[in-house]
């Protein structure tokens, strides 16, 4: 389960420090794993090769004209990266300009997947959470 919240800073050659618990998680499986574009936010989503593929797999048997532009648009900045041995992963400049990422970044743990943020948005974000409207959509689901 990737949880927890880590501060880290993007090298001058675009390299992140990925926390060792998610990298074991991450290359369970595969020793690389996917870095791709959030459609909600402005972050960056990262998956290991097993959850990916479950991740698109819903996605393949859509209608193909529908299936084929959000794949496109899935895979088009998508990176699958492999960390180093001091397990840093290169983050393609066109995912660091969609997150906004200067110098701080954040990997924060979210179950099956991590999220990578810039640090200034991922505390703006993390200031405006509503903690009582979470409460009352968990409670509308009976949670």
């Amino acid at each position: 389960m990737l949880s927890g919240e880590f501060k880290h800073a993007l090298d001058p050659k675009n390299r992140l420090f990925i926390p060792a618990k998610h990298r074991e998680e991450l290359t369970a499986v595969s020793e690389s794993f996917m870095v791709a574009k959030s459609i909600r936010e402005n972050c960056l989503k990262v998956y290991s090769m097993s959850e990916w593929e479950e991740y698109i797999s819903p996605i393949k048997k859509m209608e193909r004209r529908d299936s084929e532009r959000i794949l496109r648009t899935l895979h088009r900045d998508a990176a699958q990266v492999t960390p180093d041995s001091q397990g840093r992963i290169v983050l393609p400049t066109a995912l660091i300009a969609y997150a906004g990422i200067t110098k701080g970044a954040v990997v924060v743990g979210c179950g099956t997947y991590s999220e990578i943020w810039a640090e200034e948005s991922y505390e703006a974000m993390v200031e405006d959470e509503n903690l009582e409207g979470m409460k009352d959509l968990l409670e509308s689901y009976g949670l």
